[in-house]
């Protein structure tokens, strides 16, 4: 059983910008710290034997400048790497290209911050639709499937994969996952009727349920 609570609160979410050179993106980010050291995490987010046992499987060619895929999921070009404290890379899906960055820091009780930055061009029309959550519920599974990996060494997806998104306990993953974005979403300065129809909105096509 999935302490569902404590993992949706012990992961910090911000909604930005961020200047690129093809103009002003939107971000989403996500961190959560861990009890591991800096090594062990990078090792756990960039080895390719151990990023299926909390994510998916991925194939390529994991270093700079190199093309990773992601089974059934996004891949992308390696543009930077800083081991053992960041990467940043695109993130090809679906004929749209945003970017990645991971970044890695140590706290003072020796634990790791993990953060993930997602940037993309997202149009107003689909933004005011959907919101940071459309990203956002996804990568809050990623960082439990990474809180449950290192906590035990297992294989998070045997535990939390694609059919136990479906289940109760799953879907109310999602919903408290939603509603904290939501709240990400607001905080950076969205109206708040419309960042709370964004949010029911992502809220039911990720658990296929309808108001």
């Amino acid at each position: 059983m999935i302490e569902v609570t404590g993992q949706v609160t012990a992961v910090r979410r911000t909604v930005g910008e961020r200047v690129l050179e093809a103009g002003t993106a939107r971000t989403a980010t996500v961190g959560q710290v861990y009890d591991t050291g800096v090594e062990d995490l990078w090792d756990a987010v960039t080895n390719p034997e151990r990023i299926p046992r909390w994510f998916l499987p991925i194939s390529g060619d994991l270093r700079l400048g190199g093309r990773y895929q992601f089974e059934g999921n996004a891949g992308g070009t390696i543009e930077r790497c800083d081991p053992p404290k960041s990467f940043f890379a695109t993130w090809e899906y679906g004929g749209q290209v945003s970017w990645i960055e991971v970044r890695l820091a140590p706290e003072p009780d020796g634990r790791t911050r993990f953060e993930l930055e997602h940037i993309a061009h997202v149009g107003d029309d689909i933004w005011n639709q959907f919101g940071p959550g459309a990203v956002g519920i996804g990568w809050d599974q990623g960082l439990l499937g990474l809180a449950l990996h290192l906590a035990t060494g297992k294989s998070a997806p045997d535990e939390v994969g694609p059919d136990w998104s479906l289940t109760d306990e799953g879907k109310e993953f999602t919903r408290q996952s939603g509603e904290a974005w939501y709240a990400a979403h607001v905080a950076s300065g969205a109206d708040g009727p419309t960042a709370r129809a964004c949010a029911d909105r992502t809220i039911a096509a990720y658990t296929g349920e309808t108001e």
